[in-house]
């Protein structure tokens, strides 16, 4: 399965919400240095699907706020 997510790195409140058009938005309170916050994003993304982190796997957007993952289910 391919998601697009948005990213919002440093955050007070770690939280995944979707929006009216059905697209995720990930709020991470790492900051966006060194893959932190897509790090971070990762293992959100792992619990959200209830996978293991090995599972997901970043396809584009590594500098982005909009990042593409795949994730086997």
């Amino acid at each position: 399965m391919t998601i697009t997510v948005q990213v919002h790195p440093n955050s007070k409140k770690p939280r995944i919400e979707k929006d009216l058009f059905g697209e995720l938005h990930i709020y991470v309170n790492q900051p966006p240095l060194e893959g932190k916050a897509n790090k971070a994003v990762t293992e959100s993304l792992a619990e959200h699907f209830k996978v293991s982190k090995s599972r997901v796997v970043l396809v584009r957007g590594e500098k982005s706020k909009k990042k593409t993952f795949e994730i086997d289910v």
